[in-house]
């Protein structure tokens, strides 16, 4: 029978305590308990967060080119009414 490296029996044992400890339920209530918390708070998520700047950021910019094209149009008007 061939010989187990040392480092993956480890990883073996470790692996397998970890799995028979609570540690997994102890992380899960816990994760339950903050989200519960920052819910009260009406904090938002980060990726909450990054979607409304993306779209706050598009909204600026078709802002931005809509502004741009009422001067455009305003500039043609005044034009107009100057011939």
């Amino acid at each position: 029978m061939a010989e187990r490296n040392p480092l993956d029996e480890l990883r073996e044992r470790i692996g397998e305590a970890l799995r028979a400890s609570p540690a997994k339920d102890v992380e899960k209530n816990l994760h339950a308990l903050m989200a519960a918390f920052f819910e009260r708070f009406d904090l938002a998520a980060r990726e909450d967060l990054e979607v409304q700047e993306k779209l706050l950021e598009r909204a600026q910019a078709k802002l931005a080119a809509l502004e741009a094209r009422v001067a455009e149009l305003e500039a043609r008007a005044d034009a107009k009414r100057t011939q």
